[in-house]
């Protein structure tokens, strides 16, 4: 007598549709691309061989499209004035090929950059003057 194994059915967001229906165990891909991104929502619904039900919901978040980065403007940050924002938007491209034009967004340096580079250029400056004589 061959056993009897359980059944999954999936679902995505609200759909009515279930977009899988498979006997466990299984391993299947499921392909993003063919989602909007943003937050998305799967539900697993279990049928046991004995007909009893479980059901377990897993939240994800899709992100097939450009990234976008925006420097000068964060979330719940309180503005006035004119702000001055730069904004990249970009995606990996191919999987075979990696895109370096446009794959990096461009930042100012920082000041503890600044700040490190003078502090060594000016006591590099002093201890030459100091130790060294002509």
């Amino acid at each position: 007598m061959a056993k009897k194994s359980s059944k999954v059915v999936l679902f995505v967001d609200d759909d009515e549709q279930p977009f899988a229906e498979l006997n466990t165990p299984v391993q299947f891909e499921l392909d993003t691309r063919k989602l909007t991104d943003g937050q998305h929502t799967m539900k697993v619904v279990s049928e046991s061989i004995t007909g009893r039900e479980g059901i377990k919901e897993i939240k994800f978040t899709v992100r097939n499209g450009p990234s976008i980065t925006i420097d000068g403007l964060q979330n719940n940050s309180e503005v006035d004035g004119v702000l001055p924002l730069m904004i990249n938007a970009y995606e990996r491209g191919p999987q075979q090929n990696f895109v370096i034009e446009g794959s990096e967004t461009p930042q100012s340096i920082p000041s503890w950059v600044w700040i490190l580079l003078i502090s060594f250029t000016g006591w590099a400056t002093f201890y030459t003057i100091t130790n060294f004589s002509l």
